[in-house]
């Protein structure tokens, strides 16, 4: 079989139709790679693919150091997502680029994002990666369901949810340092780490190609980082308001990577998290925010034995 990553051959290769304007692979009666339970895109897919969108707009030598997102209406998934890129501004040493990515003739999201050709400086320092176990220690996260399935206990409406999970096919290696006890609600410190890499194989490439595939890995279970405080309230609605990234040093895509999560804070029905993508060596990669509107249910979970 073909064992390169479906995040490149598939997910965040688009279709050029215009100089700058690109359609997320698609045909009649396609359908996207990986849709989220809720029915609405992925907000990573759509963050992936708008800087991949970008990221034709500049030369080879640039490399992208942040980027800015807005979601402003929710992804239809029985849809192809347009994208249409804006040269906004180009520099001797940066460059911007705004990206717009269209549904049903309107804005379903925006985003800026900016590109430097590559500087050196003695003004240096980062903060020091977590100890933790390496991921050759820690199960998956199929292999975590398929654990918890075994208990004779769990209640039948929950267990046809971790089932239904198990089976979705998310191009995501995902290894949790330390999963949450899914048979209690008690309260958790609001951090969540995990071992995180693009299934298959992507190789030495443009270091553009492993940011938009950070990208869209970094908007996985990162909002819900917000929610561990307050387990004991079923979810009725949560979705991404806005997403940003800083791309600090380079790293492989499909090679291990510490995801750090954190809340600092929720209130008013949004959650704000913060998140840093540690290489393996301890070399900080990338740093992520994002805030999103969390509703619950007033009425407190009860047990899923």
């Amino acid at each position: 079989g073909d064992l390169r990553s479906v995040l490149i051959t598939s997910v965040l290769n688009l279709e050029r139709l215009e100089v700058d304007l690109f359609r997320c692979g698609w045909t009649p009666g396609g359908q996207h790679h990986w849709v989220p339970a809720t029915q609405h895109l992925f907000g990573g897919q759509i963050v992936g693919q708008a800087l991949v969108a970008a990221a034709h707009a500049v030369s080879r030598d640039e490399q992208v150091h942040s980027l800015h997102c807005y979601f402003v209406r929710t992804g239809d998934p029985k849809v192809p997502v347009l994208y249409e890129v804006e040269r906004t501004r180009t520099g001797k040493s940066f460059s911007v680029r705004s990206v717009k990515a269209i549904q049903h003739g309107k804005p379903i999201f925006t985003c800026q994002a900016s590109f430097q050709l590559s500087q050196g400086s003695p003004v240096q320092h980062q903060f020091t990666m977590p100890t933790v176990p390496p991921p050759e220690e820690l199960l998956t996260q199929e292999e975590l369901i398929q654990k918890f399935l075994q208990n004779p206990n769990v209640a039948e409406g929950y267990r046809k949810r971790l089932t239904k999970i198990q089976a979705q096919d998310v191009p995501i290696d995902i290894k949790p340092v330390n999963p949450p006890d899914i048979f209690s609600s008690e309260p958790q410190e609001p951090k969540q780490l995990f071992w995180v890499r693009a299934r298959g194989y992507i190789g030495e490439t443009d270091m553009k190609v492993h940011c938009c595939v950070a990208a869209y890995i970094s908007d996985y279970a990162f909002l819900g980082t917000a929610l561990l405080p307050h387990r004991q309230y079923p979810i009725k609605f949560m979705v991404s308001l806005d997403h940003s990234m800083w791309f600090h040093a380079p790293f492989r895509a499909d090679h291990w990577m510490l995801y750090e999560c954190e809340s600092p804070w929720a209130g008013g029905c949004r959650g704000l998290v913060q998140g840093r993508l540690w290489r393996r060596d301890g070399v900080l990669a990338v740093t992520c925010a994002q805030e999103g509107v969390i509703r619950v249910e007033q009425t407190p979970n009860q047990s899923k034995l």
